[in-house]
């Protein structure tokens, strides 16, 4: 054990101060951080520093709710994610685009609901997977993510179609798809289940809709 002007330096010491800094930025802050994203943001990075999950503890919820109260509005985020991929699986295939997801549920939660991030989702949707749904933040290249909400895995081909489909507003159109490194075919495009197929003006185009922001929902 080490000590430095009579002040212990130990690592379990030095973690000790640093958990009741983080209680005490909690107390302080708790309803800018319910309210502000960039606060909520400050303090998941302040636990991370110390290799502290914010959803791990002895309560549910973590130290979300332990420290900030915000468990259940942990929870209640998570259950809006699944109304949003629910309602939408019929149009999407189980798969939304992370910044759509974030819209709608804004839109759920209305005005006095609050600014939710793409942080706020990632950390709902892991207490999500207890649920066994195979609810799952993908990346999708690009620093594109898009959220799946059913028990499939991605195969190559489909992340491929998807990466590009994110680029384009979920259109593709058949000569892209079939130029450069991608050299996907309609017989390989089709059934992947994943989109569609329409025959325009200027050649067939295939339309991903979980890649497609839908403005009536």
């Amino acid at each position: 054990m080490h000590r430095l002007g009579g002040t212990d330096r130990s690592p379990h010491a030095q973690l000790a101060q640093f958990r009741s800094g983080l209680a005490h930025y909690a107390t302080t802050h708790r309803d800018a951080i319910k309210r502000d994203p960039s606060f909520r943001h400050a303090f998941q990075q302040m636990c991370t520093s110390i290799g502290v999950d914010p959803l791990a503890g002895p309560r549910r919820g973590g130290w979300w709710a332990e420290m900030l109260g915000l468990g259940d509005w942990q929870y209640e985020l998570g259950v809006q994610i699944v109304d949003v991929c629910v309602s939408t699986r019929e149009r999407n295939g189980g798969l939304i685009e992370m910044g759509e997801l974030v819209r709608l549920v804004s839109k759920l939660r209305g005005v006095g609901g609050g600014v939710i991030t793409e942080d706020d989702v990632v950390r709902s949707i892991k207490t999500l997977k207890p649920l066994g749904a195979g609810y799952e933040v993908i990346d999708v290249g690009g620093g594109k993510k898009m959220v799946r909400s059913v028990m499939k895995e991605l195969d190559e081909d489909q992340a491929v179609v998807l990466a590009i489909a994110q680029e384009q507003g979920g259109r593709v159109s058949e000569e892209l798809l079939m130029s450069g490194e991608a050299g996907l075919s309609s017989a390989r495009v089709l059934p992947l289940g994943i989109c569609f197929g329409m025959d325009e003006v200027n050649g067939v185009a295939y339309w991903v809709p979980s890649a497609m922001h839908w403005d009536e929902w």
